[in-house]
């Protein structure tokens, strides 16, 4: 069952022990088999988190902070999780969120200023961007696209 998991993706030692369980392995044969993953060098969570963070920042544009918080849900340790969200660094994060907003723009065309401020911060904070980078970064991509801007904070 677990190679089975892992011949899909990388999964992190906790994922591989909560399928078990739900399985109904004994916890005993579960330490075995993880065990036996972990010799084989099948299971490794710091090159896991690695991959996490450059699949998830480059096709989904999350950002640091919700990378981290997705591999805690994972099971991975916190100081693996924060070394390997900072592999994303400020400029790609930055960068990856003018994308998301660039890509967002269309929609948005056709409602007043204001509400596309709103709706376009509101992309990036489910990205888990900082509030000040996304209106930061909303601004700036609206002044670019010739959009007027409301002088206030949303």
């Amino acid at each position: 069952m677990c190679v089975r998991l892992l011949s899909v993706r990388a999964r992190s030692r906790t994922e591989l022990r909560q399928a078990m369980a739900r399985k109904e392995i004994e916890e005993e044969v579960a330490e075995l088999v993880l065990g036996r993953l972990d010799r084989a060098g099948l299971i490794d969570d710091e090159a896991f988190a690695h991959e996490w963070v450059a699949s998830r920042h480059g096709h989904k544009g999350l950002s640091r902070r919700a990378l981290v918080n997705e591999l805690r849900r994972k099971g991975v340790d916190d100081s693996v999780a924060a070394q390997a969200a900072a592999a994303v660094g400020e400029d790609s994060e930055l960068e990856r969120a003018r994308e998301l907003v660039r890509r967002k723009l269309p929609s948005v065309a056709r409602v007043d200023d204001t509400t596309k401020l709103r709706r376009l911060v509101g992309v990036l904070a489910r990205k888990g961007y900082a509030e000040g980078m996304a209106i930061r970064v909303v601004r700036e991509e609206l002044a670019s696209a010739g959009s007027g801007l409301p002088d206030e904070d949303c």
